[in-house]
């Protein structure tokens, strides 16, 4: 016995509510056995009931169809929904006319359980419409809703525990390191202070997307010439949107740009991808900043989460940071589908957006997910080893680099190279060969002055 389901009248008693051009649809792409994501078919749905209510009050439609395919679409994004009713593969007509259809039919289908009368899949459903403006108008709503919702705050957490860490360790001196070679004394507090900077900046880049992602093409129809679309339909329908959702929405400046190439998305995954790119630095200094415990570096502690190795007792290994750097892969492989979709925009129509929307899509919830786990998994509980960081800054050879004021160059090379091979320290050989007295070389050899400590600390009170 099928399925009741509730919600949508006592006529509605199918699980499968959908009509004949999903089932050629599911026929024709046997491919991947994987739906477009919930994320863009919630949009497009969303785009339905907004543009039920502009077209019935402009009499498109019949104000009760416009009323109850509206009302439908609302259960369907909030209370009830049922992402199995949209099984269209992935891989399937460019421009995105099978989801389209399917989600077209089975909103009408609920809308006419509903009514107990009829409702059309494309005179009512799809009034003013074309799966060319509508769906990469989805593409932008859906993307614009993730990054607002979910990356952007996702990222300020990220920024905030990495913010936390900076502050905490303003005055933690370790040695700095360039082409994994020993450098400067820098402090634990600046190098956490680049990431959270690095992390900004994505934000900064994402956010700056958004007035050309939101951008609909809605109204374009068929090929951008808003043919069978009433005038200001689409400048209602953006601006509904963008009031209800409180997002930064409006109708496209040039209807003929926004069908025929999708730059916006390929500039949102660009900078999706920068953002991951900055998660990945982040990620591997922290494995390698933790590694050891006794013979890496050892200067953090990262949270055991788990058992390390199958063979090896008590082997912890640095999973979360693992697993970010394999979300960035992936954002990366992501990136690269979608620059390659975008060079099928030809003439009018780009006919590859449905794997861009499911690329696109995927990267962004990601680096959401990554990057909130990154800062409770790991950062949250991370254990700055103070003191390893001071006695390795110490050791290192670079520390003569203070000195070359004093002593010049090619001697600061000889002693450091000396101090290498000899397992010495810069101070004593320089007191053995007479090269500065015991006060002046403490004083050039001070470490928080060497990492800019005082001189930060002055500038940051004045």
């Amino acid at each position: 016995m099928e399925p009741v389901v509730t919600g949508y009248g006592p006529r509605m008693n199918t699980d499968r509510p959908w009509g004949e051009q999903t089932e050629r649809a599911l026929a024709n792409f046997p491919i991947s056995g994987q739906p477009l994501p919930w994320e863009l078919i919630r949009a497009l749905i969303t785009l339905k009931g907004v543009a039920a209510i502009v077209n019935g009050r402009r009499h498109v439609i019949p104000k009760d169809i416009a009323h109850a395919i509206h009302d439908v679409a609302v259960e369907l994004t909030t209370t009830d929904p049922h992402p199995e009713w949209f099984p269209v593969d992935v891989f399937q007509t460019g421009s995105g006319t099978s989801s389209n259809m399917n989600v077209n039919e089975v909103v009408a289908t609920l809308a006419a359980a509903r009514l107990g009368q009829p409702v059309h899949p494309n005179d009512h459903v799809n009034a003013s419409q074309s799966s060319n403006d509508v769906f990469p108008s989805a593409i932008r709503l859906a993307a614009s809703q993730l990054i607002v919702r979910r990356v952007v705050p996702a990222l300020e957490h990220l920024e905030v525990e990495l913010r936390r860490l900076a502050k905490e360790h303003v005055v933690t001196v370790k040695p700095g390191r360039t082409h994994l070679m020993d450098a400067v004394p820098i402090t634990f507090g600046d190098e956490a202070g680049g990431w959270a900077r690095s992390v900004r900046l994505g934000i900064e880049r994402l956010v700056g997307t958004l007035q050309r992602l939101g951008e609909l093409p809605l109204g374009g129809t068929a090929a951008g010439s808003g043919l069978n679309a009433p005038k200001g339909f689409a400048f209602d329908v953006a601006a509904k949107l963008a009031g209800d959702l409180q997002l930064p929405l409006s109708e496209a400046v040039d209807h003929f740009e926004a069908q025929s190439a999708q730059d916006s998305i390929v500039e949102v995954s660009g900078a999706i991808k920068v953002v991951a790119l900055g998660l990945h630095k982040i990620a591997g200094d922290l494995r390698l900043l933790g590694s050891g415990p006794a013979t890496g570096l050892g200067e953090l502690e990262l949270p055991a989460l788990q058992a390390g190795s199958s063979i090896m007792p008590g082997k912890v290994n640095p999973v979360v940071p693992e697993a970010v750097q394999q979300v960035v892969a992936q954002v990366v492989g992501n990136d690269a589908a979608i620059t390659f979709a975008a060079t099928l925009s030809t003439l009018q129509l780009n006919t590859a957006m449905p794997v861009m929307a499911r690329n696109l899509i995927e990267s962004l919830k990601l680096v959401a997910a990554a990057s909130t786990l990154l800062a409770d998994a790991t950062l949250a509980g991370l254990t700055v080893n103070v003191d390893t960081m001071r006695r390795l800054a110490e050791r290192s050879p670079a520390i003569v680099t203070a000195l070359n004021p004093l002593i010049g160059y090619e001697a600061g090379a000889r002693i450091a190279k000396r101090a290498v091979a000899e397992g010495r320290s810069i101070r004593e050989l320089v007191l053995a060969e007479g090269l500065l007295d015991a006060a002046t070389l403490d004083e050039a050899l001070d470490l928080a002055a060497m990492a800019g400590v005082r001189r930060r600390r002055g500038f940051d009170a004045g």
